[in-house]
């Protein structure tokens, strides 16, 4: 028995932001229905390369896994039909089309309260549907610059360039708010009985995140000091050089501190008037960054991760992206899986990375092609009538 065995979701989102949000949901165990463009289907389908299906690419492996996909045009009414049946067998129903022409459609909120009484409506917009941007299209790098992300990076290296994060992280977190939406929903439902209808504005989403740490002392009415959080925004924390490499290391605390610049042979740094003097500006970790950046060069990667392990400092070794899949962390712990695709062949399955002791690992289920199960559903459909 899986998590959420038994919970019907139909899917008509896009790109990454619903697709993440249900994929999360698929490997707990929901049954996810995505609904698809004929022929073209999602957007996400083709992002990274698709061998030989260019409709298979490789992030769509992932996002889209363990999904069923049945292909409409809700303009065709025997298709908007069959789309009605389906929601009315459904627990979630989930999209991101703009409120005017949902409505147009007839999928609007009422209209699938009709079909369904008790419906989880969720409806993943680009900006609350109460604001002045309502109607505009958000895309990451849209919501990056809205919420300010885009002048992280300037604060730290002075380029005054704003520039985004090298990640789709604002589609991303509002997929997480929306998983997290819907099994609030769901637990709201087992409860009294009742359906809702549920808006996760993307733009909310992502400031809400950005802005935990990052609205900072502009928090208080009125401010004490500037939004960003300095820590974040030091120049000098950042990874450091190593004789055959770079390494990620944390003094996080004064006693950690206190006990790197000891075994680096800098103890006399935290007791001198400099440090003193930076420490009453708040100023005091830039000196300790530029002390470890001094010393690391002096022995190789793994000797400082042997050393930092046995005297209890955190430390990484700084890997290349290309390189991840060989992390013998994750090796040990099986969070990559290879796995052959029965349209695409080989290719790496991340794991879940939360863990059940209710719900033992199982196979995942694999990315659907376009329409790749719409016979099985419409025969279900009509089983049901």
């Amino acid at each position: 028995m899986t998590i959420l065995a038994g919970i019907r979701i139909v899917d008509l989102t896009t790109v990454i932001f619903g697709p993440y949000a249900t994929q999360m949901l698929a490997d707990l165990g929901a049954e996810i229905i995505k609904v698809e463009a004929p022929g073209i289907g999602d957007i996400s389908r083709y992002l990274g390369s698709g061998v030989p299906d260019p409709t298979m690419g490789s992030t769509h492996l992932t996002v889209n896994r363990g999904k069923r996909s049945i292909a409409l045009d809700l303009k065709n009414p025997d298709d908007a039909t069959v789309l009605r049946d389906l929601i009315a067998t459904a627990d979630v129903f989930f999209h991101n089309v703009r409120g005017k022409a949902i409505a147009r459609l007839g999928f609007d909120y009422e209209g699938c309260k009709a079909i369904k009484p008790d419906i989880i409506y969720v409806h993943g917009t680009g900006f609350g549907q109460d604001g002045p941007y309502a109607d505009l299209q958000a895309y990451d790098d849209v919501i990056q610059a809205a919420t300010g992300t885009t002048s992280l990076l300037p604060r730290v290296d002075g380029d005054p360039r704003p520039r985004y994060l090298p990640s789709l992280i604002a589609d991303k977190i509002a997929g997480q708010f929306g998983a997290q939406a819907i099994l609030a929903a769901l637990v709201h439902k087992l409860r009294t009985g009742e359906g809702q209808a549920v808006e996760v504005p993307m733009f909310e989403c992502f400031a809400a995140f950005m802005l935990t740490e990052h609205l900072r002392d502009a928090t208080l009415d009125p401010p004490i000091g500037p939004a960003g959080y300095p820590r974040q925004l030091d120049p000098t924390r950042q990874p450091f050089p190593t004789a055959d490499g770079y390494i990620a290391v944390v003094p996080y605390t004064p006693e950690s501190t206190a006990r790197l610049m000891c075994l680096l042979g800098s103890e006399t740094l935290l007791g001198s008037a400099e440090f003193e003097a930076a420490k009453a500006k708040g100023k005091h970790m830039q000196l300790v960054y530029r002390e470890i950046a001094r010393k690391t060069p002096t022995n190789t990667t793994a000797e400082w991760l042997d050393l930092f392990a046995a005297n209890d400092i955190p430390a990484m070794p700084v890997r290349d992206l290309q390189d991840i899949k060989e992390d013998p962390h994750l090796v040990a712990t099986g969070f990559f899986r290879h796995r052959e695709h029965p349209q695409v062949g080989g290719f790496w399955e991340m794991q879940p990375p939360v863990r059940y002791s209710a719900a033992p690992p199982r196979d995942l289920g694999f990315a659907p092609t376009v329409g790749g199960d719409g016979d099985a559903i419409r025969a279900e459909i009509a089983d049901r009538r």
